[in-house]
């Protein structure tokens, strides 16, 4: 959710936004394994950027009071009772293009005190006003370098299509998320879907069910007790300061924490050119 929205520029727009989208897929499908890892950013894709010209902010920031006791690799920060947050910073650069900046992206944990996790860059393509459509989509492409206990890799991946409908005051999202680790392969590209469903009471207020993921490797998935599944209640509540997002999830496999609380902050930095 943003404060504000970007022009719209027709379909001129749209086919510069699939050759970039087309050339990006080709490099972040290259060669990928998965393994779990912790995560910083807990959100589903709307495909609503920045207006061009605009910095925006994100402020992205977890708890997990009743987590995993044991980490998901040898070394990692422990979930349960860890703090995870991240700043990110995006750009506008056109109607249909966000780059943006994950950084610095930090957690406090019992298993490592309080660290530095490592940054990322994203590069984010999506149908010009995507608020307005009834019917929207895009694409956004993650590269991290992680810290050794973040990630059992130290340079990862994401490919995150985003599919959507706008239906009055129902929102239907997906995000059938990709993760790659540049090994084995594309059949190794991780399956990690989240989707969304949401109803606005107004304009500046919304309710909605959120659903987090990690079913395995496009080779064979993981055995269902091996897979992580969380399902999050969440508000969102649009201010004069930022618009916020805050959250409560609950894991229902064995593989998921129990319990995990986010909260985010978002706004624009300055106006957009005219």
């Amino acid at each position: 959710m943003r404060l504000k929205l970007q022009p719209h520029r027709g379909m001129e727009s749209l086919k510069g936004m699939r050759l970039y989208v087309l050339a990006a897929m080709a490099i972040f499908m290259a060669a990928p394994l998965a393994i779990f890892a912790q995560t910083d950013e807990i959100q589903v894709y709307d495909a609503t950027i920045a207006p061009v010209g605009v910095f925006n902010l994100t402020w992205h920031n977890n708890f997990t009071p009743d987590g995993l006791e044991t980490p998901r690799f040898p070394g990692a920060v422990v979930a349960d009772h860890s703090f995870n947050g991240v700043t990110e910073w995006a750009y506008g650069v056109t109607d249909w293009f966000e780059a943006g900046l994950y950084l610095p992206l930090y957690s406090i944990s019992k298993s490592h005190g309080a660290t530095f996790d490592g940054l990322k860059i994203r590069l984010l393509f999506v149908s010009p006003e995507a608020a307005k459509r009834t019917l929207f989509y895009g694409c956004n492409f993650e590269f991290s370098y992680n810290a050794s206990y973040w990630d059992a890799y130290r340079f990862t991946s994401e490919i995150r299509p985003i599919l959507g409908l706008h239906l009055h005051k129902v929102d239907l999202i997906a995000n059938p998320i990709l993760d790659n680790s540049w090994r084995g392969g594309f059949r190794n590209l991780d399956f990690a879907p989240a989707a969304r469903i949401a109803y606005k009471f107004t304009d500046k207020f919304a309710l909605a069910a959120e659903e987090y993921s990690d079913v395995g490797p496009l080779r064979g998935f993981y055995a269902t007790d091996q897979q992580t599944h969380e399902v999050w209640a969440i508000l969102d509540r649009v201010t004069r300061f930022a618009a916020i997002e805050t959250g409560v999830g609950f894991g229902v496999t064995p593989a998921s924490d129990k319990v995990t609380l986010k909260l985010m902050f978002t706004r624009d930095l300055n106006s957009p050119r005219h």
